[in-house]
């Protein structure tokens, strides 16, 4: 089993890597987040993920992309916490850091087999889809885990602890 601390890359890094599997024939599968809190949502949508094809790979998105995404109060794990427990699950076959709002260039970059996302996502509103279609691989969704989002654990836990906060 490859060491988790081998599964983080740089882009470089990741396109030999990605290359190197597709070239041996592997179906190389691509998806990307924040993974904020890891919750078993996540970890049942990574591990669908996998099914899909052989080598997964992760765009993990960086500190500073999370808080245009999210706020300035997320991301509550760091990025080198949050790859390190992604390179530690079994499903996960490399992670790289992006730093845009979108894994798009990094997407065009990799040009993966099969791009993924949850089922909340149209295809079409899916970064690198395009790309990905162009170079003839396939664009899939997987359903998400009811109940299970990182705002709604954050929720939860304001709720509990600091009943008189909002979350935002």
């Amino acid at each position: 089993m490859t060491e988790p601390s081998s599964r983080l890359c740089t882009h470089k890094e990741m396109l030999l890597k990605v290359r190197n599997w597709q070239a041996e024939g592997k179906k190389v599968v691509f998806t990307n987040g924040c993974f904020d809190i890891l919750h078993a949502g996540h970890v049942r949508y990574l591990s669908a993920a996998r099914g899909l094809g052989d080598r997964l790979v992760i765009g993990l998105n960086t500190d500073a992309s999370v808080r245009r995404l999210k706020g300035p109060k997320r991301p509550l794990a760091s990025e080198h916490d949050r790859a390190e427990v992604l390179t530690a699950l079994a499903a996960v076959d490399a992670v790289t850091l992006f730093d845009e709002d979108t894994p798009e260039a990094l997407i065009g970059m990799l040009l993966p087999d099969i791009l993924v996302k949850g089922a909340d996502w149209p295809v079409e509103k899916i970064a690198g889809a395009t790309a990905v279609l162009q170079h003839g691989g396939s664009v899939l969704t997987v359903p998400l885990l009811e109940g299970r989002s990182t705002t709604g654990i954050i929720e939860t836990i304001v709720q509990l602890y600091c009943p008189k906060q909002t979350v935002g």
